[in-house]
């Protein structure tokens, strides 16, 4: 099945909604409602036709379906904060954001287990995880959890949905925390300077990627080390590599290409030049 045109379609208009000169609660709700709608056109499309394979099914709950998912539990968990926001006194005020961010980092580490699989980009549990076969198997029995459709979801694909989007939200609720003035009182909050790109590939990826860059004049050119080179480029990425030395020497290691990231991007960019010549 083809997801393409749905998923750009809605990361336009979702990045139109965040532009728009609305309040965070409008902006909220409207966003809610996208993807609302995209996530039932993409069951549609499931429950009609099916997957190919397990690693289709995996690759659609794992990473096509996020793409509303995510921010659907961002933007609704807002929602619901600034909804109950005090109206009054800064140090109420303070009390809610740190009453959530506690909320929030108590999930995390109730999910450390979960939270590493993810970081680490492990895939051994990805079959059980994400496809619908295991649902009951390894369902989390969580009252958050407990009216998911099992023929849309599988046991983790709403837990990597909401891990995704409170990794997100710990950055809206400290920009809050950081800009509430006591002589200001409101349910708004600055935008963020920069919204950070998904990182869509592997740590290994980001890893031959930067070491590319550094040593291709990057580095040099500004007078840094490859650890500053990652560092600067997670400004750009919501993306935080583990192990750069030692992802390095695995790859260095390889017995093929050593550059099997590299060739990718070639082989895509070259792919699309002659696609646009026809």
């Amino acid at each position: 099945m083809e997801f393409a045109i749905q998923c750009e379609s809605f990361d336009r208009d979702l990045k139109a909604i965040e532009r728009l000169p609305v309040g965070i609660l409008e902006q909220s709700t409207m966003a809610i409602n996208l993807c609302h709608n995209l996530l039932q056109i993409l069951k549609s499309k499931v429950l009609q036709h099916g997957f190919e394979n397990k690693m289709a099914e995996i690759n659609f709950f794992k990473s096509i379906k996020q793409i509303p998912l995510m921010p659907l539990i961002y933007y609704s968990e807002i929602r619901s904060f600034e909804l109950q926001f005090p109206k009054g006194n800064i140090d109420c005020q303070r009390k809610h954001v740190i009453k959530k961010i506690n909320k929030v980092n108590r999930f995390f580490l109730q999910q450390l287990d979960f939270g590493q699989y993810i970081d680490s980009n492990q895939s051994h549990f990805d079959l059980q995880y994400y496809t619908r076969e295991f649902f009951e198997t390894y369902h989390l029995y969580t009252s958050n959890f407990y009216f998911q459709d099992h023929d849309f979801s599988t046991s983790r694909d709403m837990l990597l949905g909401k891990f995704n989007a409170y990794t997100q939200l710990v950055t809206y609720l400290n920009n809050r925390l950081y800009n509430l003035d006591p002589h200001v009182v409101t349910t708004e909050i600055p935008k963020i300077k920069a919204e950070k790109l998904i990182w869509p590939f592997s740590n290994t990826d980001w890893v031959e990627l930067m070491y590319a860059l550094s040593s291709a004049g990057m580095a040099q050119r500004n007078q840094i080390g490859i650890k500053k080179v990652s560092k600067r480029m997670e400004d750009v990425f919501d993306f935080s590599p583990k192990d750069l030395y030692k992802t390095y020497q695995n790859i260095k290691n390889r017995k093929n290409s050593r550059t099997l990231f590299l060739d990718a991007l070639t082989t895509s960019l070259l792919s699309d030049m002659d696609s646009s010549e026809e």
